[in-house]
């Protein structure tokens, strides 16, 4: 069954910030280039939503998968895979959830 990826406003917000912070870097072919890689695995995902690592320790059914040095933090839910969260990898993970 194939779910529907749907950021949140705050996963919108995110991708916004690394898509500049990577044009500013690199330009704007690569920070192209690295959206459509997290189009391409958020895809991947809604056809197999368990590929996540399971991240119960920071927020209940909530799971994550990398793509370069950035960490997708998704809900897999019935019809859709909800992306709450695009944060880097390197971030204090637990205590950017406890905010």
């Amino acid at each position: 069954m194939n779910r529907i990826c749907r950021f949140t406003v705050p996963a919108s917000r995110d991708l916004e910030s690394i898509m500049d912070y990577i044009a500013d870097r690199s330009g704007f072919d690569a920070a192209e280039s690295f959206l459509d890689r997290i189009n391409d695995k958020c895809q991947t995902l809604s056809k197999f939503p368990s590929m996540g690592r399971n991240r119960d320790e920071s927020i209940e059914n909530v799971r994550s998968f990398p793509i370069d040095d950035y960490l997708i933090f998704y809900n897999p839910i019935e019809t859709e895979i909800e992306v709450l969260r695009v944060v880097s990898g390197y971030r204090d993970l637990e205590n950017f959830f406890s905010e």
